[in-house]
């Protein structure tokens, strides 16, 4: 599928088989212990109807830096035709990050997204899980005693 793209670095992939796509930042800013920053990417797309794009952490940063997305996923709407801006949130409680321009900062999947109907009814057909939410299943499996 090709999207038409304004950006002066095109989101690229770093390997074969990649969902994500990579977003690099177009400022600099320093991320404090425990600040969040909107970052500018300089891209803009144009997604057809049926699609929406999901910006989502890099694995790396976060786990390396402490560096996540507020809002993971953000999403990218068919319609939206702005700029393309990373919530970013430095968890870290003792060390600021610097970002530069051109850093890799968050990764965009673009993928279907189908329109559903929502259907009004008084009742929903019973699954295995049933109600259960949040740990619901555990946290550790194969636990002996």
């Amino acid at each position: 599928m090709d999207v038409p793209i304004i950006a002066p670095q095109v989101p690229v992939y770093a390997h074969p088989g990649d969902a994500g796509a990579d977003l690099v930042s177009s400022e600099s800013v320093r991320l404090e212990p425990g600040a969040r920053a909107l970052v500018g990417t300089g891209v803009r797309i144009a997604l057809p109807d049926g699609y929406a794009a999901f910006v989502v952490p890099r694995s790396g940063l976060a786990a390396k830096h402490g560096i996540t997305i507020v809002n993971a996923p953000g999403t990218i709407d068919a319609g939206y035709r702005g700029e393309i801006k990373v919530a970013l949130l430095n968890t870290d409680t003792r060390e600021a990050y610097d970002i530069a321009v051109g850093d890799r900062i968050a990764q965009l999947i673009v993928m279907p997204v189908p329109r559903v109907r929502f259907l009004p009814v008084d009742d929903l057909p019973d699954t295995a899980r049933g109600e259960g939410g949040f740990g619901s299943t555990g946290y550790q499996t194969g636990v002996t005693a």
